[in-house]
């Protein structure tokens, strides 16, 4: 497994940026791939996601940490993929966002039908790293 591990500071309060990472149907908006996504009960959300030339199915279990504003997820099935977000107030209107995210780059590759061999790690912090990105303007809106 591979951890990459990112940041941003947003221009928002910790509750907002909280609330924007628990509104699931809202993941297209800030996931890359992620064409529709839909929350099941309070730990669990399906994405249908655009990868390897066609559409997926992906589920996902999440899980909060309480009051450190810490949450969790892990793919079920499709590609393995593990992640953490954690949001820290710097003051009552910015907080930084930390991700965690654990991927095989072998096994994230034979998910996205590449042959070319595992998907190299610069992909991957581009694309988070534009995740994060479109995750701050939706918090300072």
């Amino acid at each position: 497994m591979r951890t990459l591990e990112e940041q941003i500071e947003v221009t928002a309060p910790v509750g907002t940026a909280w609330s924007q990472l628990h509104r699931v149907a809202e993941y297209p908006l800030f996931v890359a791939g992620v064409v529709h996504a839909s929350a099941h009960g309070r730990h669990h959300a399906h994405l249908d996601v655009e990868f390897g030339g066609g559409r997926h199915a992906v589920d996902a279990e999440l899980t909060d940490h309480g009051r450190g504003r810490v949450m969790s997820w892990e793919t079920v099935d499709g590609p393995p993929l593990r992640g953490t977000f954690a949001l820290r107030p710097l003051d009552a209107a910015h907080t930084r966002v930390q991700l965690r995210l654990e991927y095989d780059p072998g096994e994230l590759a034979g998910a996205l039908g590449a042959a070319d061999g595992p998907v190299p790690s610069t992909a991957v912090e581009e694309a988070v790293r534009a995740d994060l990105e479109l995750f701050k303007q939706l918090c300072e809106e």
